[in-house]
């Protein structure tokens, strides 16, 4: 396995051919997929609230514990190229969803622009726009259903 991104690997490359490295670099840390969602039942549309994991720091959209996450939030999901088919709540934005749909890399990600502040300037991320789970009854969590994820 390498431990250099080859150049513009997504475009090159089924994500099941990724190194670990190419993998985790997918991600632009927009935090998204840290939100709480509900979904209905019916129609499985995915509804994102602004309550984030408690893991989740809402000023930079980065987890806490990102090694350890599964040992304090056992539901935690770790994406993996296998399983990527079966995340369709991940947000239309997220890089994951978009290569496996065949898509590109949206211009404001940090693989197209060589700085990870780009998501923050595109408004794309939950840093900043969330509040953790700790702070929240779960009864209310319908009042926290929001329209900015896109």
């Amino acid at each position: 396995m390498t431990d250099t991104l080859r150049p513009h690997f997504w475009k090159k490359h089924a994500l099941t051919e990724l190194t670990h490295l190419e993998w985790e670099s997918l991600c632009d840390g927009c935090g998204l997929c840290c939100l709480i969602k509900l979904e209905d039942e019916d129609t499985q549309e995915v509804a994102y609230t602004k309550v984030a994991c408690k893991l989740l720091d809402c000023e930079t959209a980065s987890c806490s514990d990102y090694p350890n996450r599964k040992s304090h939030v056992a539901d935690c999901i770790q994406l993996t190229p296998e399983q990527i088919h079966q995340f369709h709540w991940l947000p239309p934005s997220c890089a994951y969803r978009r290569i496996s749909e065949g898509k590109d890399l949206p211009r404001w990600h940090h693989l197209v622009t060589g700085n990870r502040d780009s998501i923050l300037k595109a408004r794309k991320s939950a840093a900043g726009r969330c509040i953790s789970e700790e702070d929240v009854n779960p009864d209310d969590i319908e009042d926290y259903i929001v329209r900015w994820v896109r």
